[in-house]
């Protein structure tokens, strides 16, 4: 089981320097891949009567893409990864283009998590339709995987038109691992049917259980192999080093390929605190 981290960016974000020294910093320690949430614009709660989300308009995010092209530069190992970049408020071919970029810098580092996203406030931001998301997600992952993998491509589908065309140059990986965010069993099919891997956003026990047998259900209705699917859990770190451990444990009992720990929210002020924590965490694990 390979263990990451979540980058704090609600806490970091607004900090090249941090960012810097927390890439670097996680890459030292040993960690193996660097997980970043994606929010393009915020809401504000004055104008948007009841708002209630964990994020608004004063949150700090970092656009994924553009980060793991700086880090891309400055780290050496450690695998970049979106969880998750919301696909359908996005044009595909662009996402494509920017990945593959991302990809090539890296030197094939790059893992593209999407998800269908929950705030209608950032599509309508971004010129994208909200209603029919999970299906245009569809679609636009084949579109990628065809952009990533092939010099010129044709397309013709529901919502996509590609007449001839093609990225140069093509990534590293050909094509780039597609992980999905899923909440729902329309989420959990989909990864089934279509992902390299997942993200539940359970946590280990009867509902993960659940949904695992929905993915490894729709894989095999896919004509797919569920064992070839991966699986990333997430930790949140709320105070106690042992806990992180012992959660380590029961993912790893629950099947999980690779497992996110997040320092996110607990107190920490600076970059020093947060990857102090991880240190703890990473020398207690070993």
């Amino acid at each position: 089981m390979r263990v990451g981290v979540v980058f704090p960016q609600t806490e970091l974000g607004g900090d090249p320097g941090a960012i810097r020294a927390y890439g670097q910093g996680i890459e030292a320690l040993g960690y193996r891949h660097l997980v970043a949430y994606d929010h393009v614009v915020g809401a504000d709660p004055t104008v948007h009567t009841g708002w209630d989300k964990a994020y608004d308009v004063r949150t700090t995010f970092s656009e994924p893409l553009v980060m793991f092209g700086y880090l891309a530069a400055i780290t050496q190992s450690v695998e970049l990864v979106t969880g998750v970049i919301i696909l359908p408020q996005r044009q595909t071919v662009l996402v494509a283009k920017q990945a593959a970029e991302v990809d090539l810098l890296s030197g094939g580092r790059l893992r593209l998590g999407v998800g269908v996203g929950w705030n209608a406030v950032e599509f309508e931001a971004l010129g994208a339709d909200f209603s029919n998301r999970g299906k245009r997600s569809d679609e636009q992952i084949e579109l990628l995987r065809r952009m990533w993998s092939e010099q010129t491509v044709t397309f013709d589908g529901e919502y996509h038109r590609v007449t001839g065309a093609g990225l140069g140059p093509l990534p590293v990986q050909r094509p780039i691992p597609v992980w999905i965010g899923a909440a729902s069993a329309p989420g959990y099919k989909r990864a089934g049917r279509l992902a390299d891997g997942w993200f539940p956003l359970v946590e280990p026990g009867d509902e993960l259980e659940k949904a695992k047998n929905i993915v490894a259900q729709a894989a095999r209705d896919a004509g797919r192999d569920p064992a070839e699917i991966g699986l990333e859990g997430r930790i949140i770190y709320t105070g106690s080093v042992d806990a992180v451990a012992d959660e380590l444990t029961q993912w790893r009992n629950a099947g999980a390929t690779h497992v996110a720990i997040s320092t996110m929210d607990a107190g920490l002020k600076s970059v020093d605190d947060h990857l102090g924590v991880l240190a703890a965490i990473a020398e207690s694990i070993r």
